[in-house]
């Protein structure tokens, strides 16, 4: 989740403090968290035969790494679960530069990158500012994904990601989740907009990167639905989580198959999980 502190050590016992939260809804059983393929795979399987009942299952990702307070940590995460991450949030972390801010990895980082890949671990490339974004690919051989992201070409702006970028990841197997807050679906966004942006833009961002892609094995749901904001900022006729069950009859107006359907909604995800982990 995102955490943006004054100092590594706050960050620290902030994601810890959230874990204990996760760890206790866990003991309650409501959901569990996924740190392998049969786990996500078990849990995919009782979705599938009896969605009413089953507990959610979560990957415990990190938005911006300053909660690892050095790479020699990173394995002590892991071990808690932590199995992807994000090396910046908004602006300057300890191992890169985030939106908003200018600037590559430092040296700290390209060392947690080194950590990560020892460990099996996922790079979230979300957030990067481009110098970063780069930077990272070139050193990072692993498994890439980008869990919340727009595309450039629709929404101009340093937060939604330029088609080389969206290609680059591609080649690399990513998976791109598409973001659902209002300013990353429409240009010079504002809360007094009218009419309000349609569920269609989000559409709009899959079908470019499928477009990009050649086909719609590289398109998720991302949504950063809990990225702080209500429905002041979420497109018309997303009121609850359950509306993104709204999707699938969009994308089939726009001609797409019901496998590719199915695979924006959780099958990309599924295959690029049980790609990466069993590569691990």
């Amino acid at each position: 989740s995102s955490i943006d502190f004054r100092n590594q050590e706050i960050a620290f016992a902030a994601a810890q403090g959230q874990l204990a939260y996760y760890r206790a809804l866990q003991a309650d059983g409501v959901c569990h968290m996924i740190r392998d393929w049969t786990a996500f795979q078990h849990t995919a399987q009782i979705w599938q035969t009896d969605g009413v009942h089953a507990p959610f299952g979560f990957v415990l990702s990190m938005e911006g790494a300053d909660p690892i307070l050095s790479p020699s940590q990173a394995e002590q995460w892991w071990n808690d679960g932590l199995r992807a991450v994000g090396l910046a949030h908004y602006g300057p972390s300890a191992y890169a530069h985030g939106t908003g801010s200018s600037g590559g990895l430092s040296p700290k980082g390209r060392d947690l990158l080194r950590a990560m890949s020892e460990l099996g671990m996922i790079l979230d490339v979300t957030h990067l500012s481009d110098e970063s974004f780069w930077e990272a690919l070139d050193y990072w051989q692993g498994p890439v994904l980008a869990s919340h992201n727009n595309c450039r070409a629709l929404v101009p702006g340093v937060r939604q990601f330029a088609d080389q970028q969206i290609k680059a990841i591609i080649e690399r197997g990513a998976v791109i989740g598409a973001a659902f807050d209002a300013w990353m679906l429409a240009p010079q966004w504002s809360l007094t907009m009218t009419p309000k942006v349609q569920l269609e833009a989000v559409i709009d961002q899959i079908d470019h990167i499928c477009q990009i892609a050649g086909n719609a094995r590289h398109v998720a749901i991302g949504s950063d639905l809990d990225g702080g904001y209500g429905t002041e900022q979420t497109p018309e006729g997303l009121d609850t989580i359950a509306d993104l069950q709204k999707i699938p009859g969009l994308l089939r107006a726009r001609g797409y198959s019901e496998s590719d359907i199915a695979g924006a909604m959780h099958g990309n995800w599924l295959r690029f999980f049980e790609t990466a982990w069993s590569k691990a």
